[in-house]
């Protein structure tokens, strides 16, 4: 379908119904979706995503700091507080659990820290936490693969805040 490649999307004459063009390799269904709908000769509209309906089970799924993604894997949000003395878990709030680091927010020792704390407090394998999203900021979003419920991970998370 693609000839070759070059930075714009020039056209080839050809007896084709469809002519066969050429288009930047980084940009391409950028480049060609809109010709498509050209050639098409009707105004297509672009597809609408779906809002999230009040009151709707994905809705109330995602309340809380615990929560299970797409997926299917139970993810935390966390507020890391590097820099502490201690590993602790200080508050379990309706946005985020907050944890306090005992590690430097440098070379990203205090995300290891965070992983191998939550791993500890979890009872899982240190491979069965992951860090999801946040790597650079204090809000992060931490994701367990393990066969604990949404429930039982947030039980344990209370447990340890104390």
């Amino acid at each position: 379908m693609f000839a070759g490649f070059s930075k714009t999307c020039s056209f080839i004459r050809s007896t084709e119904p469809f002519p066969s063009f050429r288009v930047n390799p980084v940009n391409r269904w950028r480049d060609v979706i809109p010709v498509l709908r050209r050639m098409s000769g009707r105004n297509i509209p672009m597809p609408r995503k779906e809002k999230a309906v009040k009151g709707s089970p994905a809705a109330a799924e995602a309340s809380g700091p615990v929560s299970r993604d797409k997926s299917g894997f139970v993810t935390v949000a966390v507020h890391a507080k590097p820099g502490s003395k201690r590993s602790g878990i200080t508050e379990v709030s309706a946005e985020a659990v907050g944890v306090s680091i005992a590690a430097p927010p440098t070379d990203g020792e205090a995300n290891a820290e965070l992983v191998r704390f939550l791993a500890e407090v979890l009872d899982l394998k240190k491979s069965h936490v992951s860090l999801d999203k946040g790597s650079r900021s204090r809000d992060k979003r931490v994701r367990v693969d393990s066969s604990l419920s949404p429930e039982e991970v947030l039980k344990r998370l209370t447990e340890a805040a104390g």
